[in-house]
């Protein structure tokens, strides 16, 4: 009986005081039912029972060492199953978000690429054939890390290189960058595609003005990776504001308790965002 009375009211329903209370009653009337048939058993009869409440109370003790450590077992069982499906049902929500923020971003680096290389064609043919292999090996990239929620920072610094390249050939002079790579330990790690994001929230939200380029400075160390840019005077829509941002601090978010650290100034905007270890 237990059996099915622990899942229904403890587990399922959480009806916490209605469990402790038919626990009781059974407990008692099955221990004092023990008794009793001990004291036929025995040749005694009730009329003996001086005290009817001290009976029944005994009789609930005999019937919880009895029934306790069963108990005991079941509950511990139910809980681990509990705890298990739930830790299931949380990494795969995680996986299905971390794979949904990342195909945000797909189509549209495409059809911008697809644009820029349809014009170097015509103007350009031995840079638009750099401009292929270069996007070529992004892709390759991009498919063969399309299941991993991190990679390895060298990997990305790699990565950013020739995402760097093909910014610098669609915007010509519009964009500086440098990056400054000071991590001396290996087995260092980000969420996948980090940068590109950061690079993107970039070009994405300055455009110069005049001759006046937009500085970008990526820093690394065994901690941090920081993407420091200068910031134009010219207005952006704020309909597109923050959308490959907020994915990243999402991403952070799942993936471990480290946060992304936004820094905006009337001249710079900087993003720091923690090295992740994962030997830690």
């Amino acid at each position: 009986m237990f059996i099915h009375l622990v899942p229904k009211l403890l587990i399922e329903q959480k009806k916490y005081i209605s469990f402790f209370v038919l626990a009781t009653l059974l407990l008692t009337f099955f221990g004092t039912l023990e008794n009793i048939i001990g004291r036929f058993t025995a040749g005694k009869p009730l009329s003996d029972i001086k005290n009817i409440f001290l009976y029944l109370q005994k009789g609930l003790y005999n019937a919880t060492d009895m029934v306790g450590f069963p108990l005991g077992i079941l509950l511990m069982k139910k809980f681990y199953e509990g705890q298990t499906q739930f830790a299931e049902i949380e990494k795969q929500q995680k996986e299905n978000e971390l794979k949904l923020l990342r195909s945000q971003i797909d189509p549209h680096f495409l059809f911008n690429n697809l644009n820029t290389l349809d014009s170097l064609i015509d103007t350009d043919s031995n840079k638009a054939k750099e401009y292929i292999n270069r996007l070529s090996l992004i892709y390759r990239y991009l498919i063969q890390t399309k299941d991993s929620e991190v990679m390895e920072l060298s990997k990305e610094v790699q990565f950013a290189e020739n995402y760097i390249f093909l910014i610098l050939t669609r915007f010509g002079n519009d964009y500086n960058f440098s990056i400054e790579n000071n991590a001396t330990v290996e087995d260092l790690f980000i969420p996948t595609g980090a940068i590109q994001t950061l690079l993107e929230n970039v070009v994405k939200h300055n455009k110069p003005s005049g001759n006046i380029a937009i500085k970008t400075k990526i820093q690394i160390t065994n901690d941090y990776l920081t993407v420091l840019n200068s910031k134009s005077d010219l207005m952006v829509k704020k309909d597109s504001l923050g959308t490959g941002l907020e994915n990243l601090k999402t991403r952070y978010l799942l993936l471990s308790d480290k946060e992304i650290s936004v820094i905006n100034t009337a001249n710079e905007f900087k993003v720091i965002i923690p090295i992740i270890k994962l030997a830690e």
